[in-house]
This record gives C-alpha cells, structure tokens and sequence, in this order.
C-alpha cells in the first residue's frame, strides 16, 4: 500500500501551537456485512497519511498522538488493520494510544472527542490554505497519477475501432489503472458516447458506441492518494461536420483559458476572461444568442482544484499563486442535437506562468 510523506502538520503555522484533534472517516455499511471501499477523510489523511477507518489523531505543542480504534479478533481476522508501529512509521507520531488511553488525554486536556472529522472554522481554512499549494512530493504523486491516465487514454485511442460498448473502455481503464500497481480511479469512470455525453456525470457507461460519433471520456488515475482528472473527446468511425465543428471550439477555447494562468492574476478575473471566451466558442458555433444560451450550453466552472479531492479548494487565496493545481475543462453540450464536448487537462502553476501536466496527450478528436 503506498502512503503519504507526512510532513504538512508544520504547514499549519502558528495553529500548531494549539491542540489539534481530528477523527477519521469509518467503514460505511453497503449490505449485509459488507462496506462500501473505504475513502479516508482528506484533511487527517494529508495530516497523518493513516488510510484505515477510525483511527483518530491528537496534536499538541508538545507531542503527537494517533488513537488506535478497538477491534475484535473476529474484525483484525477479516479486516485486518494497522500495527502500532507501522502507523508510527506513516504518520510519524510519536505515540499510539489505545481509545481509552485517548479518551484519557482529551479529557486531560479539557477537550471533548469531535464526532466527525469536521474541525473548527479557523483550522479549516488552514488546512485549505496548506493543501492549495502543492509541495514537491504532492506534485510528483500528482504527475505519476497523470501518467497513468495519459497512457492509458493513448491505448484507448488506438484500439477505439474494437470496442463495441461503453463499458468495455471502462473495463480498459480499470486494467489500465490497477496493473501498474496504482490505487485504482479517482473518481466513478465516465465513458459517455453521443446524447449521453450531455448528462455531465453519466456514469451508467452501458450504451453501444456509435458506428459514427463521438465518445466523451472523463477519468484519473490514483497516485499515493493524488489523483488526475482528464477528459478527452473521441471521434468513432465518421462524425458528422457539426461534431467537428464544436470540437474545435472548445479545444480552441481551452487553450486560450489556460493561456490566462499565471501568478498574480486574480481568480475573479479569471473566471471573468474564461466566461468571456466561452461566450465567444459558443458564438462561433451559433449556440449564443441570449444571455440565458450560456448556462445551458455550458453548465459548469471552467476549473477547480485539484489533489487530495478531486475537487478541491484553492484555500481561500484571490489569486493563481505557484503550486496550485487546478483543471481547465470548457465544454459545450447541445442535448437538442444529441452532442456533448469536453477536453480537460490538469494545470500547475509555476512561478512564471503555467504547466500542462497532461500536455503530452493530444486534445485532437
């Protein structure tokens, strides 16, 4: 299992000099006595790197603590579970407690054991703050995830001509993700061909591929708990001259708004620019003639954090600063003609413009 480097807890700053408690996520019931796949909660997992569920963790000025969850024989046969020494090992705590000897501190310290891993409102905005900014071991988690996903994407390319359903590119993704020993996707696969491309989170992925058309495919990889997020839009034997046309549209489009990345440029403005250009690629495909065509052609932001969550924040900041992570995703979706278009890549920026981190993956149709 591949984990963190945990070193964010001093990014915290001056919170630091203040006890910190935070809960993890628990195990979900599913049916029966199954569980859904467990997801740990971002802010303990970039603090501690413990990805098992209800684990808890204790930092004062002075040490830090993880809270070891009580388990049954019957439980560590069939779960299993994390070692005190190995949780040391990821987390780089000093000490493991068991839940009453963690209940013994809280109480020691006139704190009360949150019931879920939401923290008070300054802490918060702390940890956005932090996780905004991507340190060098992130961003290479974040660069492994995408190479993955571009590889993978590339193979899908070729052997477009042998799929038949929507579900067997899936089923390529998933190999694709899992045989190089990643942690699997970061989000539910769309695999969205012609009128289903227009249902922004269709993930059903069961329909026949078009003899001509398009298929729009959304999907990252997992990488030490950093994930990709990338969209292509595939052309499937012919499609039509109107298909093409959007298709460039909004790869035009794309470029221009990454073109507006740099540091210093305040995100207002650019969510103002990047409207303005897709105002522009709707024009230049006849879908723009009314202030109310913008939203219903194109329904969602153009871009938002990316990381630990797939969308995450960018802390509170009012201007792109170096080390955010954010994706550019212009789309432009006509359900009355059964076309949907997305291209979606995933942005750093540097300290004097911009990455592409999936730039080695075409955008052509």
């Amino acid at each position: 299992m591949t984990h963190l480097p945990v070193h964010n807890y001093e990014r915290l700053g001056g919170l630091k000099d203040a006890p910190l408690v935070l809960v993890g996520n628990s195990l979900q019931p599913r049916r029966g006595d199954m569980s859904f796949p467990f997801v740990q909660e971002a802010n303990f997992l970039y603090i501690t790197g413990i990805s098992e569920p209800d684990w808890a963790a204790i930092y004062t000025p002075a040490r830090r603590y993880l809270v070891m969850p009580e388990r049954t024989e019957i439980e560590r046969i069939f779960d299993g579970g994390l070692s005190a020494a190995e949780a040391i090992k990821i987390s780089g705590c000093d000490e493991v407690l068991s839940a009453k000897e963690g209940a013994k501190l809280l109480k020691e310290l006139g704190i009360e054991l949150p019931h879920s891993s939401e923290v008070v409102e300054e802490y918060r905005v702390a940890f956005a703050r932090a996780r905004a900014i991507k340190q060098p071991h992130e961003i290479e988690a974040l660069r492994e995830a995408i190479r993955v996903t571009n590889e993978a994407f590339e193979d899908v390319k070729r052997r477009l001509p042998e799929f038949s359903h929507e579900y067997e590119i899936e089923a390529e993704f998933n190999r694709a993700f899992r045989a190089t020993g990643l942690q699997g996707h970061a989000y539910d696969p769309i695999v969205a061909s012609g009128k289903n491309a227009c249902t922004l989170h269709y993930c059903q992925n069961n329909d026949a591929l078009p003899k001509n058309g398009t298929v729009l495919i959304d999907v990252g990889a997992q990488a030490s708990y950093f994930n990709a997020d990338i969209t292509r839009t595939y052309a499937i034997g012919s499609p039509s001259t109107r298909e093409r046309e959007i298709h460039k549209a909004v790869e035009k489009a794309q470029k221009d708004i990454i073109a507006l990345i740099r540091p210093g440029v305040k995100l207002r403005e650019y969510g103002e620019q990047a409207d303005e250009i897709m105002k522009q690629a709707l024009r230049s495909v006849n879908l723009y003639d009314k202030a109310d065509d913008f939203r219903k052609y194109f329904p969602h932001a153009v871009s938002h954090g990316l990381g630990i969550d797939v969308h995450e924040s960018l802390g509170g900041y009012t201007e792109f600063a170096p080390g955010m992570v954010l994706t550019v995703e212009p789309g432009i979706y006509v359900p009355e003609e059964g076309i949907g278009v997305r291209i979606e890549d995933d942005v750093l920026v540097t300290t004097d413009g911009n990455e592409v981190l999936s730039a080695s993956l075409a955008t052509a149709l």
